[in-house]
């Protein structure tokens, strides 16, 4: 019998602080069983994404222990940056990687949630395969409204939290709130380009998006909204599905970016949400320069880039997997912005570098099934 393994990726609203951040991501090596994979800050986006990984239990009470270390840690109140946000930790979403399933992740998001909201008194939501109702779903009603909204957020009677207080108190002031989940493996990618306009990044993004953009009248950026037959906005949809996206502007690195999150990549992969931006940047006079990951990536999401820039090429498969790695990164160019490390940023590579053998009894490719 496989052991049952999760993963948990919570995204921290502190992307400066270094010590801060060390401080946060290493609490959960605390706990035996559960050993941290990724720590990946951005320092305009003010946001750390940290990937660790054990036995759900385990990786449940490192979860806590990493939430109860952010809320101390991290002042809301006075918390700025780049990326929508609404909370210390912002999110933290729970992903199956061997031995569960999804419903049997979702019970130990749950599990999470409840104890977050009554020892800690944080408020959250469940979104994704957790969430209580179908309006709560999508992460982005969860925390439309972002931090600055919470406190008319959780007093409504639409959006009482899930979990924790309904009352924006001093403390709630602190923490912000938080959004749990249990989900299947999500790529975080953006995409590079040479431009410095979030309106040109955020056009990109409309066309590629699932969820595409809004009807308008006349003119497609003020023009007066369509309305379907519900009275809310009508849209036009994306290229592409499994996709979320939106522009923005990345000062320390002076260029505007498409940042994505790629759902399913079954559906939609790297290398087609890549090439269809540059399609679509193209048509409207501008260049993708390259791109960037967050957090990790399955090796099987690189090695289908390759076969597939490969193919486009007319040149033969049939070489390394480590020739492959580099097919990918140039085609891709994840090296773009800084040097790419597939020894520190595919997840395989990652668990098969770890000196706790013991943690992992499966064959290394089952993490790249998603």
């Amino acid at each position: 019998m496989q052991k049952q393994l999760i993963e948990c990726v919570p995204n921290i609203s502190e992307g400066r602080d270094i010590e801060k951040i060390n401080t946060i991501a290493h609490s959960v090596e605390t706990v035996d069983g559960v050993k941290l994979l990724d720590i990946d800050p951005g320092y305009a986006t003010n946001r750390t994404v940290i990937t660790f990984v054990g036995e759900p239990k385990a990786v449940i009470e490192a979860a806590f222990i990493l939430i109860k270390k952010a809320s101390q840690l991290i002042d809301m109140s006075k918390q700025t940056g780049e990326h929508p946000r609404f909370g210390a930790t912002d999110v933290c979403p729970l992903v199956p990687i061997s031995g569960i399933s999804l419903e049997e992740t979702a019970v130990f998001a749950h599990q999470l949630g409840e104890r977050v909201g009554k020892e800690l008194g944080i408020p959250g939501y469940f979104y994704e395969n957790a969430a209580k109702s179908d309006e709560r779903k999508n992460l982005a009603n969860c925390r439309s409204g972002e931090y600055e909204g919470l406190a008319k957020k959780i007093s409504s009677s639409q959006w009482k939290p899930d979990f924790g207080p309904s009352m924006f108190n001093d403390s709630v002031a602190k923490t912000g709130a938080i959004a749990i989940s249990a989900r299947d493996f999500l790529i975080a990618y953006n995409i590079n380009l040479n431009t410095t306009s979030v309106r040109r990044a955020n056009a990109i993004a409309f066309d590629i998006r699932e969820a595409g953009r809004i009807k308008r009248e006349g003119n497609p950026i003020t023009g007066k909204k369509i309305l379907d037959k519900n009275g809310e906005p009508a849209r036009i949809p994306g290229k592409l599905k499994a996709v979320k996206g939106l522009g923005w502007y990345i000062d320390e690195y002076g260029i505007a970016q498409i940042s994505y999150n790629l759902t399913n990549i079954s559906i939609t992969s790297m290398h087609i949400a890549f090439d269809e931006s540059c399609a679509s940047a193209t048509e409207r006079g501008l260049r993708v320069t390259g791109s960037e990951l967050i957090g990790l990536v399955p090796l099987k999401a690189m090695l289908d880039a390759a076969d597939y820039f490969l193919t486009k090429q007319q040149r033969s498969l049939g070489i390394s997997e480590s020739e492959k790695i580099k097919i990918a990164v140039k085609s891709l160019g994840l090296d773009d912005l800084k040097p790419f490390n597939p020894q520190e940023k595919i997840i395989e590579y990652v668990l098969n570098n770890t000196t706790d053998k013991k943690l992992i009894d499966l064959p290394l490719n089952d993490f790249a099934d998603v």
